[in-house]
């Protein structure tokens, strides 16, 4: 059983914001898993499906951001996970745009999600930072993680969801150089890296 958690605010004011990328993520690959509806659970939203032979739980904190280590941690109990189960797909500024990068532990780089998730149930998960590029001034920073993405922006992020999705299963098979690489290779062939 893995545990897979798309970060961002809940509500429909925050749908489409750069923050939200986890969600937009991980509502990409329920669709294209048809995975069952979601269902609220562990102060989230939770889904549940098997990919590559594996129970996978697909969950959406609706703590809001900087108290999303409250679901995952009633997640993990309840599945009797450890960190190293778990996945999560977030939105990173220190990355461009439309790029993906699989990490396992480290810094939070001032995310307050990861922080607090890190701070709840330790920091030895994996995460897949769906880069949305930097406003350029750290005084910019907050208005433009809680802005929406542009129309200009809607062509990469699609494919960069549909192509998190598709190669879900490297994740699941621990194949995260692989999973990144063939991201990476739908981005390139769609014209966007």
């Amino acid at each position: 059983m893995l545990l897979f958690v798309g970060l961002g605010n809940p509500g429909r004011q925050h749908a489409g914001q750069r923050h939200n990328i986890g969600f937009m993520a991980l509502d990409a690959l329920a669709r294209a898993h048809a995975a069952p509806p979601f269902r609220s659970k562990f102060q989230g939203l939770v889904s549940e499906l098997t990919l590559a032979g594996e129970r996978v739980a697909l969950l959406k904190p609706e703590t809001f951001m900087n108290e999303s280590g409250r679901a995952v941690g009633e997640a993990l109990r309840f599945y009797k996970l450890e960190p190293k189960d778990v996945t999560v797909f977030h939105d990173e500024l220190d990355i461009a745009a439309g790029t993906v990068r699989v990490k396992t532990g480290g810094g939070n780089a001032g995310h307050n999600g990861l922080r607090s998730i890190t701070a709840l149930v330790g920091n030895e998960y994996r995460r897949v930072r769906l880069g949305i590029g930097h406003p350029g001034h750290k005084d910019l920073v907050l208005s433009y993680v809680l802005g929406p993405f542009a129309k200009s922006e809607q062509g990469w992020l699609e494919v960069m969801c549909e192509a998190v999705a598709d190669q879900a299963a490297e994740l699941v098979k621990g194949a995260d150089a692989a999973f990144q690489s063939k991201v990476h290779l739908r981005l390139e062939a769609a014209g966007f890296a």
